[in-house]
């Protein structure tokens, strides 16, 4: 017997199929192994040893592997064909090995598709582990960590608030920030642009003013009103007519397939997917059997490949868009990783595969290898000229004629910026024409700032910078995300509070390690390694020895120290000059402290000097002040009933109320739906509003807002409330046909009884409705059989059939939840457990709490994987 190890169930379901009888196809599902999250897992001073940890959900798979491996005659390992499916490869061996379970021979296969010829193929070809990709694996991971575990812990003690830095995700939030300080600090300058409509042989085109006053005009040389105005009466007052029509033949070449990174960047343009979502996706259809595998840097397809694509061109169109010869292009790839084909369909005749996101990023996948090899466009690019008799104010119009489409009759490359004013059409004009004037315009207009980048733009960014590489920009962008350090905002990142002071402290005392040169050179670096060019642990020591040091340099620094460094390095940012000449750093509310930046318990601040005295504060992300300036505890009038004062404070949470001082005070939250004056603050501190008894139990019913907003009490039972508002006006009907409708889901609607988000389709397995549910840690899919959660990055909008199938499976395949497998074991209990409740009651209630102590004992080293996430 012959054993197959693959990553993805998918994948083996699909091989298996492919391969005799002999052979047993098990997946590992990813990665079985890693660092544990402590101190001490990756040691410098032993030549940078790895202590290397199974991880526990994979156990069952282990085991499974384990014992056929012990029955196998040959162990097949035909994991991805790049650094990490190396590394899992050998990961799978080393576990086997020590478990004594290898079998005499181990042999590596690699396939390009999941396609019977592509794995029949690689099936006749073994090779051994390639070592140096492996050592590449191990350099990258041991860097990743020692930066996390050096790092993390230096930013937990100088800079509260901050989570995680990592090696590539602190640079590529960098040029998030830096991109934030570009636009704060754009200077728009004001400039005017005079254009007239034309008409001629029923054909309206647009002709710009290219001249005036007999000198040529750019888009900022007219740059006021004035000169606007007086340019647009001369034109208005002109007689133009044709002076010069100059024609020029163009060509458009068509772009090479998709790479990793240009994949992301057009299916995040054309079909707003993010990165993650996209390479997720292609996984499902490389596992498919549709595409060849989706990581990689290289451009050229296979010469049957390139065969197959002509072919399909000329049964698609005819042969006139083909070009005489095959096109080949070539991509610098340093390392063996991305020595692969570019990413193309495994067969050019099929123009579909999957539905939803995934038939449209594979018809975005197919349309662009088939274009690659197909004829250029051909156009006719046209400039018009136009002046007035006198020759001193002249119009330029602009446009082109497409005479052959070539490959742009099946695709077109998505672009950042859609501006093209060369695409517009012209009527036919030749020298001496006088077109028919209709109007001109003059209009203001103000440069503009660099836009915000998207995650297309970001990917592309990173890639001329040599910033990371395919199978990390995903992971990279998730890791800046998911830490809160920036949001997405119409499809464009916004830098956030902490991701700017995270920055600005890595630039100050870190500079080096978030230099753009410097992670590109360690990027290429690595790539020597895997390329065989160089020695992992030297490279590995060449950063280490600069590093350690630096980050025990720092660590010496007290908070404070921390703080007023920043202070400094911020200054332009925190307090830009103003525009009367005034000291920025003046306090607005006393008039004579300065302000400095302070670091709080939950991060930095703005605040006075004279405090106590002077109150004023404001937070870190409001440069030069702003309406969301604190002055210190505000009045809002005297309790009517108390005498006391009514101060409205801002605390960690957010703004509040609070009436008396210390332990006694009365506190309460200020809800975002209402604008606070001194009645509603009166209101919010008399809750909990006692709304009346109930009818059935006599127990009173309260209404009041808790950390999860407004709600319902009675009995030990809660039900929602919907606003604020609903608090104080909910009277006793309505409040006991909340609680009625709450009570079969504790609070919450019965889980039974609730309405799908989306009804998808029947499984094809189980023959169960597959439907879309809100529940209570997120939405998740259920065929009434299984429930599957959806992945954070999933956008629920946008889910297939397909894709909830796949979710379910995944999560069948897992088996039941721990939980669950005891429920049984439980119903033959309940005999023992009624006769030990009678013999020894008080037992029974010590024995509870065990579990407690077992429960609050977890919660220590939970807290440890979270101290060095790095990318």
């Amino acid at each position: 017997m012959q054993l197959v190890i693959v990553e993805s169930p998918a994948k083996a379901k699909t091989i298996e199929k492919y391969l005799g009888s002999d052979y047993r196809v098990l997946a590992s599902y990813g990665h079985v192994r890693d660092l544990p999250p402590k101190d001490g897992s990756v040691n410098p001073d032993d030549g940078f040893a790895m202590e290397w940890e199974n991880y526990a959900d994979k156990a069952k798979q282990l085991k499974a592997i384990t014992d056929l491996a012990k029955q196998a005659d040959r162990l097949i390992l035909a994991t991805d064909p790049d650094r990490e499916g190396e590394a899992i490869s050998w990961h799978v061996q080393e576990v086997l090995a020590k478990k004594k379970a290898l079998p005499k021979e181990v042999e590596r296969v690699t396939f390009n598709a999941i396609t019977k010829a592509a794995v029949l193929t690689a099936m006749k070809a073994p090779r051994q582990l390639d070592t140096d990709l492996i050592d590449a694996y191990r350099a990258r991971r041991a860097l990743d960590y020692l930066v996390g575990f050096t790092l993390s812990p230096v930013l937990w003690r100088k800079l509260p608030g901050a989570k995680s830095a990592g090696r590539v995700q602190s640079v590529a939030l960098r040029l998030i920030v830096e991109r934030e300080r570009e636009i704060e600090g754009f200077d728009p300058q004001e400039y005017w642009s005079v254009a007239a409509e034309f008409e001629h042989d029923s054909t309206r085109f647009t002709a710009r003013l290219a001249k005036f006053e007999g000198k040529k005009i750019d888009r900022l040389t007219i740059g006021e009103q004035g000169t606007a105005m007086r340019a647009k009466a001369a034109v208005e007052a002109g007689r133009f007519s044709v002076a010069n029509v100059e024609t020029k033949p163009a060509t458009r070449n068509p772009p090479p397939p998709f790479t990793t990174s240009t994949l992301q960047q057009e299916a995040a343009r054309k079909l707003g997917f993010s990165a993650s979502h996209t390479m997720r996706i292609a996984q499902a259809l490389y596992e498919d059997g549709a595409i060849t595998y989706m990581r990689t840097d290289g451009v050229q397809m296979d010469h049957s490949a390139i065969d197959d694509a002509r072919k399909a061109i000329v049964n698609r169109y005819d042969g006139g868009y083909i070009p005489e010869k095959p096109r080949q292009y070539v991509a610098k790839a340093k390392n063996a990783q991305e020595a692969h084909e570019a990413i193309r369909p495994t067969d050019f005749t099929k123009d579909r595969a999957g539905s939803g996101d995934h038939g449209r990023l594979y018809d975005l996948i197919w349309k662009r290898a088939l274009a690659s090899q197909m004829a250029s466009a051909r156009m006719e690019r046209t400039a018009v000229e136009l002046e007035d008799g006198t020759g001193s104010v002249a119009l330029r119009a602009t446009g082109q004629v497409v005479l052959f489409p070539g490959y742009l009759a099946l695709y077109e490359e998505g672009r950042d910026d859609s501006e093209d004013e060369d695409s517009r059409r012209l009527p036919l004009l030749r020298s001496g024409d006088a077109p028919a004037k209709h109007g001109v315009t003059a209009e203001q207009h103000f440069t503009q700032p660099p836009p915000r980048f998207s995650e297309a733009s970001l990917v592309k960014r990173m890639e001329e910078l040599g910033i990371g590489r395919p199978s990390t920009y995903a992971s990279i962008i998730q890791v800046i995300k998911d830490r809160a350090y920036v949001r997405v905002e119409k499809n464009r990142f916004f830098a956030e509070e902490s991701g700017r002071l995270l920055t600005a402290f890595l630039e100050r005392f870190f500079q080096k390690y978030v230099n753009y040169d410097f992670t590109a050179g360690l990027e290429e670096e690595l790539d020597d390694v895997s390329g065989g060019r160089a020695e992992w642990q030297t490279v590995l020591d060449a950063f280490w020895r600069d590093f350690k040091p630096r980050t025990t340099e720092v660590m010496e620094f007290k908070p404070s120290e921390v703080t007023a460094e920043l202070d400094k390095f911020l200054e332009s940012y925190l307090f830009p000059p103003k525009a009367d000449g005034s000291d920025p750093r003046l306090c607005p509310n006393c008039g004579e402290g300065q302000l400095a930046l302070r670091g709080g318990k939950f991060g930095a601040f703005v605040a006075c000097s004279n405090y106590p005295d002077c109150k004023y504060t404001r937070r870190f992300a409001q440069p030069g002040g702003g309406d969301g300036d604190d002055t210190g505890p505000e009045t809002l009038g005297k309790h009517p009933d108390t005498g006391e004062d009514i101060v409205r404070r801002s605390g960690r949470f957010g703004p509040y109320i609070q009436m008396g001082e210390g332990k006694e005070a009365a506190r309460a939250s200020i809800p975002k739906d209402i604008d606070l004056d001194f009645d509603w603050a009166v209101k919010l501190l008399s809750l909990p509003r006692t709304i009346g008894i109930h009818p059935e139990t006599g127990e009173p019913i309260t209404a009041s807002i808790g950390r999860y907003g407004p709600y319902l009490a009675h009995n030990g039972k809660y039900g929602r409330l919907t606003t604020t508002a609903d608090v104080f006006e909910t009277g006793m009907n309505a409040a006991v046909v909340k609680l009625a409708e709450a009570a079969a889901g504790g609070g919450r609607a019965a889980r039974g009884a609730e309405a799908p988000l989306k009804v998808l389709g029947e499984h094809p397995t189980s023959g169960g409705e597959i439907k879309l549910m809100e529940g209570r840690y997120g939405p998740y899919v259920t065929d009434g059989t299984t429930n599957a959660t959806l992945p954070k990055t999933a956008d629920k909008d946008a889910l297939t059939l397909e894709e909830a199938t796949a979710l379910i499976d995944a999560r069948a395949a897992l088996g039941p939840p721990k939980g669950k497998k005891k429920a049984a074991v439980k119903k033959k209990a309940p005999a023992k457990a009624a006769a030990a409740k009678e013999a020894a009651p008080v037992k029974k209630a010590a024995a509870k709490k065990a579990p407690a102590k077992k429960a609050a004992a977890k919660k220590a080293p939970a807290k440890k994987p979270a101290a060095a996430k790095a990318d």
